[in-house]
């Protein structure tokens, strides 16, 4: 088994079509993922400006089995990264020759993970459980067996949560329109200000994300980069700020599960975006990101911003959501997610999907 470098036209071909083979016969897998996937490997990209990506093919006998990137970012810079991993079943010493591979391309590296894309928000987590679903747009899907690939690798696992709409709808009901939020206001995105507000988002961010695992602070070009291509099926409700005294204090990011437009293999495309906004098949939402300044922790932030958004997620036609893709390590992100869950719901929360990143030392 050899590790050939991506350098050609030919060989990104090669690289991209590779997902083809691996789930030819496997009806949960979507390819909506491909245009980061491409962003990524080729570029070039805001990221490119501190992150040095190397691509590889997989080879068996002149038979290509698999792929994967080797990333190393400046602002991450103790990992080299494994990313958009895909494999063929039972190829014996493929993890150990990729850790090869990494410690001679980045010596100075003192880790590597496998199954982070870049950045957490660029995509994370090789999929554990839940094989037999399709994934929410956003969310990592792949063979079961990949997992077998990292067995003595430490193990960061992560969770989602699934829950009926509804009762949020019962929930809004229940705390009425003239709550006191005491001085909090909420606004949608200004999609017409997509720049601006990109700004705000990324600031956000990195201001409520330190700490978190695997963290590494945003560049507004690009979370740019990742908006501008969606900005046909992103409507101004899936981006909320929380604000106080005309300050913004928090964000709320929730979309549609995209997903459900695409059959098989398709790509998202024109069609796509047409049956979106004219025979519209989704029921389902992505609870994606939840966020406040620290100093606003305590306050009804986000009750706020949730309570904004219901009628216009209930107006959508939605039944069910699915969020908090968490690291189990973080019990007190995953104690509210579960306290506000059940609070609305009535339900008692356990996870629903599982998903990790496996590292060692180099």
């Amino acid at each position: 088994m050899i590790l050939k470098e991506v350098h050609t036209k030919s060989d990104f071909n090669v690289f991209y079509k590779i997902p083809e083979e691996i789930y030819k016969n496997n009806r949960f897998y979507r390819t909506s993922e491909h245009d980061i996937t491409k962003m990524l490997v080729e570029g070039p990209t805001a990221f490119h400006q501190h992150a040095t990506v190397h691509s590889y093919l997989i080879l068996q006998e002149d038979v290509v089995v698999g792929r994967f990137s080797l990333i190393r970012d400046q602002k991450l810079p103790e990992y080299v990264q494994v990313s958009f991993f895909e494999a063929q079943a039972d190829l014996s010493g493929l993890a150990s020759l990729i850790v090869e591979k990494a410690r001679a391309e980045f010596p100075d590296c003192k880790k590597i993970v496998f199954g982070l894309n870049g950045h957490l928000n660029y995509g994370a987590g090789i999929l554990t459980s839940n094989f037999d679903e399709a994934p929410v747009f956003g969310l990592p899907y792949n063979r079961e067996y990949y997992q077998d690939y990292f067995n003595n690798f430490r193990k960061r696992t992560m969770v989602s949560y699934q829950f009926p709409f509804e009762p949020f709808v019962d929930y809004h009901h229940r705390m009425g329109d003239n709550l006191d939020f005491k001085g909090i206001t909420v606004r949608k995105l200004n999609k017409k200000k997509l720049r601006q507000e990109t700004e705000i988002y990324t600031s956000l961010n990195n201001s409520c994300f330190p700490g978190h695992p695997f963290w590494a602070d945003r560049d507004v070009r690009e979370d740019y980069e990742l908006f501008y291509p969606f900005r046909f099926l992103i409507k101004e409700e899936n981006l909320l700020f929380a604000e106080k005294d005309g300050k913004p204090i928090g964000f709320f990011l929730w979309y549609p599960d995209f997903n459900q437009l695409l059959k098989g293999q398709q790509r998202l495309g024109l069609k796509h975006v047409l049956k979106y906004y004219f025979n519209n098949p989704i029921d389902t939402f992505r609870f994606t990101e939840i966020a406040v300044l620290p100093e606003y922790k305590m306050s009804c932030a986000v009750q706020s911003m949730i309570l904004y958004a219901i009628p216009y997620i209930q107006k959508a036609g939605i039944k069910y959501g699915e969020g908090g893709f968490i690291f189990e390590e973080n019990s007190n992100s995953i104690a509210m997610t579960r306290r506000f869950l059940e609070r609305a719901t009535g339900l008692k929360m356990e996870p629903h999907r599982h998903y990790a990143l496996f590292e060692t030392d180099l």
